[in-house]
């Protein structure tokens, strides 16, 4: 027997106590969990008229029959699959225990912010208004028995949840991380809305909001991009300033004596190799160099140009770096790009700066003054960062320019080229797997995207207190550990590569997408032709699945609840997550 999806059918059950016997009229719903057939009862129909009944077994069954609504009112509809799949996701990877060992009030309302945090992303008071009984959105009120919460109830599980941070992280920690594994950690920003919480400071504005202020958050992850951490600091903080906290949370807190450092170049500094992470123990690092240090390298002639007419990778030493490895990486594909991009910005920089010559010849109100003529120069120069590759001159009554071409002849030199450096010996790791370990950073990046903008929206921030901005921030990371969950039990419904990126030969060369991966996105649909759908569609797919609440006209019948069934398609998304025993 081949269930396609839950079936839906009524159940007439005879028993008999002390000689008398009883017939119960059940409504049930067939389902296939670990390659057995099982049953679950969805309502007890044995108080209906018995003609209602037989006209609700005879629909189940696909037949031919009157207009039911004359029997009964459909009162509510609640969208519902969304919330089996993610509640239940959260549940089966034992988040909620995680969070708490027993149930009570405090974990179920955070358990459904981070569930409305996936499903629909909104404030604290559209999140309470979403799961009372007069105004729910969806069944997770319900399910949670929340149906009474209010704003005041999610603001006071903040300040609990926050409380519990430490010890959660460690928890995940322990789960995902191990001595000597690569651990991957950036720093991102998100804008502020307000101007009296004490973390919101004016910073380098990630987001592009130059007028607002800003807090900094870092995430830990482990080599395969799954979150275990997030501290928030004050949005004035730079990168490399974030990594002692880490360091001395990695060790300290989660007791992981060996550890791989995996960030950025502009997050392992000099400073900070010096003065954070050679002093400590059992603690090695994965970066890259800047580009001042690259030129240094080919000035000095440690990086000869002609090693790469042929390949692509070569591990080489210097003294500026002792007791370091370092790996040079030369990518003709991102060299032809950036020299692309260079030539862009150069020709829309000339552009602007000839308008602004422009104004100096007018014949009506010419642009007068050194002064006036820096201003007007200085807000379009280094909005592209191209002035360094400009010679100007300017007078009182003109502006004349020209390209620098030693400049950027010199810049070209770089085109392509990326230095890895490790403090890992060739024992311990590969040049090419450090290359790897490098670029895995990717993950990072993908994380900090979902969370800031493709699903969970942590931005813009509008909590006032320090405690809740945490808390804010904390929830959307714990919201993308289940993300991060259900897009690895979808990947083969999601425009995911669900094999994995084919294996090159050179990690240098750009990653290529397993072949079922191309003909998903060619085709839009799985070999078996099931139509495939990114993960906010294949929510909204989900929350199609309705529970409907049914109010029959028979006097003294009592109102029970109806979930519609899924299509095919559902059913096998609820089944790759393990959620099907849950509808």
């Amino acid at each position: 027997m081949i269930l396609r999806q839950p079936a839906m059918h009524v159940a007439t059950i005879k028993s008999r106590h002390k000689k008398k016997t009883y017939t119960s009229h059940l409504l049930r719903q067939t389902y296939r969990e670990d390659g057995q057939v099982k049953h679950r009862t969805l309502a007890n129909l044995s108080h209906l008229p018995a003609e209602l009944i037989d006209l609700i077994r005879r629909k189940l069954r696909g037949e031919r029959v009157g207009v039911l609504t004359d029997s009964f009112d459909i009162v509510r509809t609640r969208p519902h699959g969304h919330v089996v799949a993610t509640l239940g996701t959260l549940q089966r990877i034992g988040l909620d225990r995680i969070i708490a060992s027993r149930r009570d009030r405090n974990r179920d309302l955070v358990v459904a912010m981070i569930t409305a945090r996936i499903i629909e992303p909104r404030s604290k008071l559209a999140t309470a208004r979403g799961l009372r009984s007069d105004t729910l959105q969806s069944t997770l009120g319900e399910i949670l028995g929340l149906e009474e919460a209010t704003e005041d109830d999610l603001y006071d599980a903040m300040d609990w949840i926050v409380e519990r941070q430490e010890r959660i992280e460690t928890v995940l920690a322990k789960r995902h991380l191990e001595d000597g594994s690569l651990i991957l950690y950036d720093v991102t920003s998100s804008y502020f809305e307000g101007r009296h919480c004490p973390l919101a400071k004016f910073g380098h504005p990630r987001d592009g909001k130059k007028d607002k202020l800003q807090i900094v958050y870092g995430l830990l992850c482990s080599s395969d991009g799954c979150p275990v951490a997030v501290e928030v600091f004050d949005g004035n903080t730079g990168d490399p300033k974030t990594l002692s906290s880490q360091i001395k949370k990695i060790k300290v807190r989660f007791g992981i004596k060996h550890v791989v450092f995996v960030g950025d170049r502009g997050m392992i500094t000099d400073a900070r190799i010096r003065e954070d992470l050679e002093p400590e123990e059992d603690l090695d690092w994965i970066t890259a160099l800047r580009a001042p240090a690259i030129r240094k390298l080919m000035d000095d002639g440690a990086i000869d140009r002609s090693l790469f007419d042929e390949r692509d990778m070569a591990e080489i030493t210097s003294p500026d770096f002792p007791g370091e490895r370092l790996v040079v990486c030369r990518n003709p594909l991102l060299a032809e790009e950036r020299g692309r991009k260079r030539e862009e910005l150069l020709q829309v920089t000339e552009r602007q700066i000839e308008k602004i010559v422009q104004a100096t010849k007018r014949k009506k109100r010419p642009l007068r003054g050194k002064d006036k003529i820096a201003l007007r120069l200085g807000k379009v120069i280094g909005r592209r960062k191209m002035e360094k590759h400009f010679k100007i001159e300017i007078t009182e009554t003109s502006l004349e320019y020209h390209r620098k071409e030693d400049s950027i002849k010199e810049e070209k030199k770089l085109d392509g080229f990326y230095v890895i450096r490790t403090s890992l010996p060739a024992k311990s790791i590969s040049a090419a797997a450090a290359v790897r370990a490098y670029k895995s950073l990717a993950r990072v990046e993908r994380a900090f995207r979902s969370l800031k903008t493709v699903d969970l929206k942590v931005r813009p921030i509008y909590h006032r207190l320090e405690k809740r901005v945490r808390a804010h921030v904390f929830l959307c990371m714990l919201a993308y550990y289940v993300e991060w969950h259900m897009r690895r039990a979808l990947k083969p419904l999601l425009f995911d590569d669900h094999i994995g990126p084919k294996r090159q030969r050179s990690p240098v060369k750009p990653a290529k997408r397993s072949d079922a991966a191309e003909a998903k996105a060619f085709t839009k649909e799985t070999d078996d032709g099931t139509p495939v759908e990114s993960f906010q569609t294949a929510l909204m797919n989900l929350a199609t699945i309705a529970k409907n609440r049914i109010r029959p006209k028979a006097d003294g019948a009592q109102v029970f609840d109806i979930v519609t069934q899924p299509t095919e398609l559902q059913a096998k998304m609820l089944r790759l997550l393990g959620v099907t025993s849950m509808l």
